[in-house]
């Protein structure tokens, strides 16, 4: 048990394993704040232009019974479909931008300091020079 134990908190603490919880903790807290922007600002401003109400209140009645009503809501399929494209685009941005900045610094490193020839090659050089110096 304290070897499994240790296999877990070997695995629990690695970097990848952190940051992916980080990472799931933000992204719950994006998807709220972009939940919040749709519901609360997009659609109604999306509601006055075409001149109805909420799109959540869009449905079509499938058994008019009052008791107990069945209804296809679509209006809230809508809404969630305009809430996953606004997370999905902010996600690529913000993906595309840390790729261009990871560029940047790749080429400034590269740039600084050129890479060093490796053992093989010093070791050819040296049996070209010698060879050179026998003729």
């Amino acid at each position: 048990m304290k070897k499994f134990l240790e296999e877990f908190k070997e695995f629990a603490m690695k970097g990848n394993v952190l940051d992916m919880a980080i990472g799931v903790v933000i992204g719950g807290a994006f998807g709220k704040i972009v939940t919040s922007l749709v519901n609360d600002i997009i659609m109604p401003l999306v509601g006055v232009v075409t001149g109805g109400g909420s799109f959540a209140s869009l449905n079509i009645p499938l058994r008019p019974d009052p008791t107990n009503p069945l209804t296809l809501n679509y209006g809230s399929f809508i809404q969630t479909t305009i809430d996953f494209l606004i997370i999905a685009m902010s996600i690529f941005v913000a993906i595309k931008a840390i790729n261009k900045f990871s560029k940047k610094q790749e080429a400034e490193v590269t740039e600084e300091a050129p890479a060093a020839p490796s053992e093989e090659v010093i070791l050819l050089q040296g049996i070209l020079d010698e060879l050179k110096a026998q003729k």
